[in-house]
């Protein structure tokens, strides 16, 4: 349920990034490109050839360092 007020253990979102079915293929676009952007504001170097599950892992990351995604 999108819009739930606390955690959804059946949202793909929830699940650990390796977990994921898809989390080998490579990164998104939009993750690329949000990675991207946290990874400037950070003043870090991310490599452009991660998996799905790696980006994701990198934006959590950069997001509280960042303080975005609060």
């Amino acid at each position: 349920m999108l819009g739930a007020t606390g955690p959804d253990s059946d949202s793909s979102a929830s699940k650990d990034p390796s977990e994921w079915v898809t989390g080998d293929e490579p990164m998104t676009g939009a993750q690329r490109s949000y990675l991207d952007t946290l990874a400037r504001e950070a003043g870090e170097e991310i490599s452009a050839d991660l998996t799905k599950a790696e980006a994701s892992e990198q934006i959590d990351r950069l997001q509280k360092a960042t303080g975005r995604g609060q």
